[in-house]
């Protein structure tokens, strides 16, 4: 059974729960309206009070998660996953909470109702109750739910419950603390207001400054300079740091206060690790971090994509990707962000996550999608690959694999250009093709007779084309350069080159329910095959979905090992923990330990020994996954 208040009422309301700031504005409105033109100010104050604690918190989330500022000032060195964003997806609960009690107090005290819109005296009683009453209160309440087994399991466990913690958990909380939390907050206001010193500034001012103290101890990023603390040891006492915080989650039976940890001085509860930790942690900021074993080197899809990602909003990029609507507004942020990162011209770091206690990391070019096919702007492009290449060589990377467009033929001869530029590198360059040919390859019906490739002279085409050969299946190569064929053929056994079959026209696939699409064909070009046909795809980007009488495929992808850890965002349009296949190569190549780059041509003898690593090490085919669950739900 659930605790009494440990539950919050709209918990059944997901987004709906907004609809409850509607009474507010609906007032407002109706007051001007109706009533002389006297607008009901309180609900907007509420209202615009709700929407920047808000924007503060979403605000400082972003930073939290920029990797490429703060990647070594990070406290614990972990990823944040799934099951902690799903856990924290309502942070934003207590806002509501205190708008609705916000409404209660304004109508309970009649002082509320005609505050100035400045009173110094306010502030300086405010800063005396909070220091003498807030503090203390908060204080012994916090250390009550820890010390009581009952209280901290039933209300207290669920904010202990994040790993890592982040600028959510602190509003990831039972009901019940938010009540008690938000009498905290009220008896400074509250206290100021009644006895006539109160404002409309002071409210404003304290509630938001009293977020951003809240973000600040748990955004797992330590930002106050040890030097603060050398030049003035007081200070230490009077405000805390995300690391004495932190230590307070990690250890739980210490550093209990809310802001100033003189109280766990005085209540004989203060860690003594805290200021040796902070000096540590500070002090490293300026160095290097832990090495990442693995780096995949993506890039940029477009404007809108780009917001995808978990600096921007952290629950939306632990969704696989889809253009919202409230994003619409901040594409021109995210346009004029990217042109800071042009300007940057360096690759940054995206996310990471831990493998067989091995770091991964995403390193991204800031690059966008079209940039790729401008010829002015591959020698640009090539120049930062070059870079994050030569950099994880420098540091100690294993293995570098590189994403769908940074490995273009055209651009760099898939990775070729650079190996042959520097043999000497240490780093393992890896384009990932071979295990993207083997899960195309794998998706095909075991029986399969005759199947249609489009893209056929590609590397991935080629490459599909002379495995299929041997198999003894017929391929209806797509491609107009008959020389190109020609010298794919050759490539294949004697006794198998009568199976690779040269098509100039898309209908001369009507007969055939098959396709490989490796070139991206209009819905006209669909048009030509025959009802019922599937189409599996390495084209990006993917095809329209025209035909209702015939099924597509998903990109090729593989689901990483179950002992990931730390993975919080997907990858583009992938489910979660789902990453594409050249993705997927990387990793296999890395926890193999080969040291060969895999650059240019795919070796067809390699594809069913890339196929076999990649089930041995626990990645699984995504599209047996789905046949299996809709099998288990059939026979269920």
């Amino acid at each position: 059974m659930v605790a009494p208040l440990s539950a919050w009422p709209w918990d059944n309301l997901g987004w709906c729960k907004y609809v409850l700031f509607g009474p507010f504005l609906g007032k407002a409105v109706y007051s001007w309206v109706y009533e002389n033109n006297r607008i009901e100010y309180w609900c907007l104050h509420i209202l615009m009070i709700s929407l920047l604690r808000g924007c503060i918190h979403t605000l400082l989330i972003s930073l939290g998660n920029m990797l490429f500022l703060n990647r070594n000032r990070r406290i614990i060195q972990r990823g944040v996953d799934f099951k902690q964003i799903d856990k924290e997806w309502n942070w934003d609960n207590f806002v509501l909470l205190q708008a609705l009690i916000a409404s209660l107090v304004y109508y309970s005290f009649p002082s509320f109702q005609n505050l100035p819109l400045w009173n110094t005296k306010g502030f300086i009683t405010l800063l005396i109750l909070h220091v003498t009453v807030s503090e203390p209160l908060y204080y012994f309440l916090h250390r009550y739910f820890h010390k009581n087994h009952y209280l901290f399991t039933h209300y207290h466990s669920l904010h202990h419950s994040s790993p890592v913690p982040q600028v959510p958990t602190a509003g990831n909380a039972t009901l019940l603390e938010h009540l008690l939390l938000s009498l905290i907050v009220a008896i400074p206001i509250l206290g100021s207001s009644i006895i006539g010193y109160g404002s409309i500034s002071l409210i404003y001012g304290y509630i938001l400054i009293f977020d951003c103290l809240r973000c600040l101890g748990h955004c797992n990023v330590e930002i106050i300079p040890h030097r603060w603390f050398e030049s003035f040891p007081f200070l230490r006492y009077l405000l805390y740091t995300p690391t004495y915080h932190d230590l307070h989650h990690t250890e739980k039976d210490s550093n209990f206060c809310l802001f100033m940890p003189i109280f766990d001085a005085i209540g004989n509860t203060l860690n003594n690790k805290s200021w040796e930790e902070h000096y540590k942690i500070s002090s490293a900021s300026g160095k290097n971090g832990r090495v990442p074993d693995f780096v995949f080197l993506a890039h940029v899809v477009d404007v809108t994509s780009s917001m995808h990602a978990p600096f921007v909003f952290r629950s939306m990029s632990s969704l696989p990707f889809t253009t919202w609507l409230f994003l619409v507004p901040c594409w021109p942020l995210a346009f004029l962000f990217m042109l800071a990162l042009w300007a940057r011209s360096k690759t940054f770091l995206y996310s990471f996550y831990n493998l067989r206690d091995k770091l991964h990391q995403t390193w991204v070019v800031p690059r966008y999608g079209f940039q790729y096919f401008l010829p002015f702007a591959r020698e640009g492009i090539n120049k930062q690959i070059e870079e994050a290449i030569l950099r994880a060589d420098r540091i100690g990377v294993k293995v570098l694999s590189l994403a769908a467009l940074n490995k273009n033929e055209s651009l760099n001869g898939g990775g070729t250009l650079f190996v042959n530029k520097h043999p000497n590198l240490r780093v393992r360059v890896v384009h990932g093709n071979t295990l993207t040919a083997a899960v195309i390859l794998n998706e095909l019906p075991k029986d399969v007779k005759e199947v249609f490739l489009t893209g056929a002279t590609s590397k991935l085409g080629r490459a599909i084309a002379l495995y299929l050969c041997r198999k003894r299946v017929r391929v209806l190569m797509l491609t107009l350069s008959t020389e190109r064929f020609q010298k794919i053929q050759k490539e294949a056994p004697a006794d198998c080159q009568n199976y690779l079959v040269q098509v100039t026209k898309y209908h001369a696939a009507q007969n055939c329910k098959t396709w490989i699409v490796g070139k991206w064909i209009t819905p006209r070009e669909q048009s030509w095959a025959p009802p019922g046909t599937h189409f599996h795809q390495f084209v990006v980007p993917p095809i329209l979905h025209f035909r209702r009488d015939c099924t597509y495929g998903d990109l090729a992808a593989m689901r990483l090992p179950d002992d990931v850890e730390g993975l919080g965002s997907c990858e583009y349009t992938m489910d979660r923990g789902v990453v594409h296949a050249c993705h997927a190569g990387g990793v296999v190549h890395f926890l193999e330990g080969w040291t060969h780059h895999e650059v240019g041509a795919i070796d067809v003898d390699k594809i069913d020994l890339v196929w076999e690593a990649a089930l041995k090490h626990g990645l699984k085919p995504v599209s047996s996954l789905d046949n299996n669950d809709n099998n288990n739900q059939n026979s269920s």
